[in-house]
């Protein structure tokens, strides 16, 4: 009697017990190590080479956000704009705008200036949001477009340019300094990176709570920690000075920008005031990413056949020079021991 056999299903991939795993066609598939460690070092590669653009790009885009929701939220701002200006001017004629301490190998400059009348509170003057947003930093020779947040601390810079407390608030105003801050040579963001880049005559634009105000470059220096008195007030002048470390990464040096007030602002900086910060350019970043992760991915999957290729192939040739050796008709001890002739 004649038994019905089983149907059987198709093949499919399988992985089989070395770990190999068996196409639909019948093809093994088992990457070797040497080619996992080149996709690894290639993955490593490509992450090291996109991710300071892809980061850039992403601080970049938050800082435009963060601007362009800077109009919005001065108008909603309690106390209203009109009051925070008021009571910032109350507190630049009440500061005794002291040096600013430029600790040797520190990120942060360290204000030294006091108040007078202790009710004006730094941190709720020329406060647009929570996180003490304050005003907008342009220098176009650079392409600069900063928010400008209180104070230097770590975290603050991390999000934009820090004003730094002890000098006064970037309102203008004869015989005020205001000293203004950001990282430089980040790999994240851009920042004050190419502060060394500006050149006398040079313009920077501050918006605050809805004014415009515009200074001119007038002097550039590299100076040592302990060269305070380059940025002290001056009688008589409306000065805005811009900070930044020198040399990257060593940071023992400061690059200092001191620029003076011009009245009036500007046409073509007037007109751009309040408008929307430039949106970074398009991601190229992410298809730099994707076409390197389609070549490794590629480079893996067409290696990963031949190598499982190579691996079967090498136990058959093992086999085969066995059987050469043990032939009935090929000994291969046959002659070694001579004639005993």
């Amino acid at each position: 009697m004649l038994m019905r056999e089983e149907e059987v299903a198709p093949p499919t991939a399988v992985e089989t017990g070395e770990g190999a795993v068996t196409s639909a066609s019948g093809r093994r598939w088992k990457p070797g190590l040497l080619t996992i460690a080149i996709a690894v070092l290639g993955l490593g590669g490509l992450g090291a080479g996109v991710y300071p653009m892809t980061a850039a790009w992403v601080t970049s885009f938050n800082q435009s956000q963060v601007i362009e929701n800077y109009g919005a939220e001065i108008e909603n701002v309690h106390p209203g704009a009109r009051e925070q200006l008021r009571d910032a001017r109350d507190y630049n004629d009440a500061l005794s705008a002291g040096a600013v301490v430029l600790g040797e190998n520190a990120n942060l400059p360290v204000g030294e200036g006091t108040l007078s009348d202790e009710s004006l509170d730094y941190d709720t003057i020329l406060n647009a949001n929570a996180e003490g947003l304050m005003a907008r930093v342009k220098i176009p020779s650079i392409d600069v477009d900063l928010p400008v947040f209180h104070g230097t601390s770590d975290a603050v810079l991390t999000r934009g340019a820090g004003h730094l407390e002890g000098s006064h608030l970037p309102i203008g105003g004869e015989g005020t300094r205001s000293v203004i801050t950001a990282h430089r040579g980040l790999a994240n963001a851009t920042m004050f990176t190419n502060l060394d880049q500006v050149k006398t005559d040079d313009l920077i634009i501050v918006e605050v709570f809805g004014e415009v105000l515009a200074y001119r470059v007038r002097d550039i220096q590299v100076i040592e920690p302990q060269a305070n008195g380059t940025i002290r007030p001056e009688v008589g002048e409306d000065l805005l000075t811009l900070i930044t470390c020198t040399p990257l990464g060593i940071n023992t040096h400061r690059i200092v920008v001191t620029a003076e007030r011009v009245t009036p602002v500007p046409d073509a900086e007037a007109s751009a005031a309040g408008k929307p910060p430039t949106i970074p350019g398009f991601p190229w970043w992410a298809v730099l990413g994707g076409g390197g992760l389609l070549l490794i991915g590629g480079y893996v999957v067409r290696q990963g056949f031949q190598d499982a290729r190579a691996s079967a192939a090498r136990p058959l040739s093992a086999q085969a020079d066995s059987t050469d050796l043990n032939t009935p008709h090929g000994d291969a001890t046959e002659g070694l021991g001579g004639s005993n002739e």
